[in-house]
């Protein structure tokens, strides 16, 4: 309801005026207040309003409460129909990711609340200079209405990508279409930067998890990441649990619009770390392509070097100067929850063979990082390890001698001694090294980016809580989604807590990678390093 003319009493600039957001009024002088009151409360007006608070929200990336409280997400994504003017609609949820080649590629993502006309990125060398314009594709990702409580969702996915990029440089970069320019001065505040790779091999940092989700506990983690200033992200799968069952099935629950919040909330990292992925079993979404894999595709820019980059976008490599990383989906193996096993048919176990054999024999590169979810070697109660990683890539990984597996899953932080043929090669203590192309692979399970945790059947053992054991009780997933009992000796460090790993590389002529495994609290939990010598065994 409006109040009389003659009974408004004048309110300061600062105060929201009816039928405006209070956001934007806060934002408003008075003047302005009265031109939108004047022309813009109309039924597409109040559309657009909503569009403005939409992106505040979502730009801001705030939790209005813990995952496990929350009704639902709090971002209602648009009708493709909507129309609304593009200098109400503030993009959000900005993500990079490198390209093959991370000397000269970036490919940069974001979102937006509404259809807008003729998005794009600027990108230069100033922050002030932002004269290279690129047009930006745009993915419309359509969700049907799943269930009576859960309407049909659109979603606009934008991306870029720019190639013939300098090695070693800082760029700034601005997303924007129609209406909203990152080259305004009123937008400057959404100018990001980030740096291409080296031409040459130099120290550097890079981190890692898996199965992070929307929360205080991934947010803590996101913030801490950036502290670590790494030069890229792996994230291990099980992304955002948009679909919260995790069994590749039409039947599974999902809420699409979980991704808003996501995006939001990763932005404070992802907008200046690539953060390069790759798939989970949560990220099986199957109302968008016959592996549910279609989802993953909008939201993503990823190397399109794998096996099958349309179908299975999370397998491909890339290197930054004397690492090669190469991801995985393990779904595609997998005894646990075969929704999409084989579904390459055994091309992406093929390929792996062939990659990682190139890139052991190409100069310059010292160590082979390897990332997917599913778990080779993990004793928690909830999922333990998965015999089809096992038995389908284990002896793939000592042929080529990979230095480093990260997995996900479990929602833990654990890391074994060196293993070579299934068995201890090596015991590998809290601050031990290990050559890995004579003594074996460390693998490390990296899961607890943020959602809920599991446990052990043994007590936690970790730096300053040491508890070593002789064997564990556990067990492996056959095929059948059949459960193996076994009693295993390589379950060196066990941490039940909300973490992540960074990884310090340095080059030279006994190229050395630190891992290090930090709590949400800034606490070391684990810490070891991996070398490699310069002969061959």
């Amino acid at each position: 309801m409006t109040a009389h003319p003659r009974r408004e009493r004048p309110l300061p600039s600062h105060t929201p005026r009816v039928g405006i957001p209070e956001q934007l009024a806060a934002r408003m002088t008075m003047p302005e207040q009265h031109e939108y009151l004047r022309t813009k409360l109309t039924r597409r007006g109040l559309l657009r309003s909503s569009a403005v608070t939409a992106g505040m929200v979502a730009g801001a990336g705030l939790l209005t409460a813990p995952a496990a409280q929350a009704a639902g997400p709090t971002l209602l994504s648009a009708p493709a129909t909507t129309a609304v003017d593009g200098h109400l609609v503030a993009p959000f949820g900005r993500h990079l990711a490198f390209g093959a080649d991370p000397r000269t590629q970036m490919r940069v993502g974001w979102q937006v609340p509404f259809a807008v006309k003729r998005p794009y990125l600027r990108v230069g060398l100033k922050p002030w200079d932002l004269g290279r314009k690129v047009p930006a594709e745009v993915r419309h990702l359509h969700t049907p209405a799943l269930t009576a409580k859960l309407p049909a969702v659109d979603q606009y996915y934008l991306h870029a990508a720019l190639d013939g990029l300098r090695p070693g440089t800082t760029y700034y970069y601005g997303v924007g279409h129609d209406g909203f320019d990152p080259a305004d001065p009123r937008h400057f505040s959404t100018v990001g930067t980030f740096r291409t790779a080296p031409a040459r091999a130099e120290s550097f940092v890079f981190t890692a998890f898996g199965d992070q989700g929307v929360s205080y506990h991934a947010l803590a983690n996101d913030q801490l990441i950036l502290g670590q200033n790494p030069s890229f992200h792996l994230h291990a799968g099980d992304i955002c649990y948009a679909d919260p069952d995790g069994q590749g099935s039409e039947h599974d629950t999902y809420d699409a619009r979980a991704w808003d919040q996501f995006l939001a909330q990763t932005e404070t990292v992802a907008k200046s770390v690539p953060w390069m992925v790759t798939t989970g079993n949560h990220d099986m979404e199957a109302w968008y392509s016959p592996n549910g894999y279609g989802g993953q595709s909008a939201r993503w820019s990823l190397p399109t070097n794998g096996p099958d980059p349309e179908r299975a976008p999370g397998v491909y490599s890339f290197t930054y100067g004397n690492v090669a990383v190469v991801a995985l989906d393990a779904n595609d193996v997998s005894y646990e929850i075969p929704a999409n096993a084989g579904y390459t048919q055994g091309r992406q176990t093929r390929w792996l063979d062939r990659r990682l054999g190139e890139l052991r024999a190409t100069a310059g590169i010292d160590f082979l990082v390897v990332f997917f979810h599913h778990c080779a070697f993990s004793t928690t109660n909830s999922h333990a390890s998965e015999g089809g990683v096992r038995d389908a890539w284990l002896p793939l990984f000592e042929k080529h001698q990979v230095d480093l597996v990260v997995n996900g899953h479990n929602h833990v932080y654990e890391r074994t001694d060196a293993i070579k043929g299934g068995r201890v090669s090596k015991k590998v203590p809290i601050g031990e090294t290990v050559d890995a192309a004579h003594e074996g692979i460390v693998y490390v399970t990296a899961g607890g980016a943020g959602k809920s945790l599991y446990d052990f059947p043994v007590p936690d053992s970790y730096e300053g809580h040491v508890k070593d054991l002789d064997h564990v009780d556990t067990y492996h997933w056959t095929k059948g989604q059949a459960k193996a009992k076994e009693t295993v000796e390589w379950s060196r460090v066990r941490y039940t807590g909300y973490s992540f790993i960074a990884v310090e590389v340095t080059p030279g002529s006994r190229p050395r990678m630190k891992v290090t495994a930090l709590a949400e609290s800034g606490e070391r939990v684990d810490h070891f390093e991996v070398t490699r010598s310069r002969r061959r065994g």
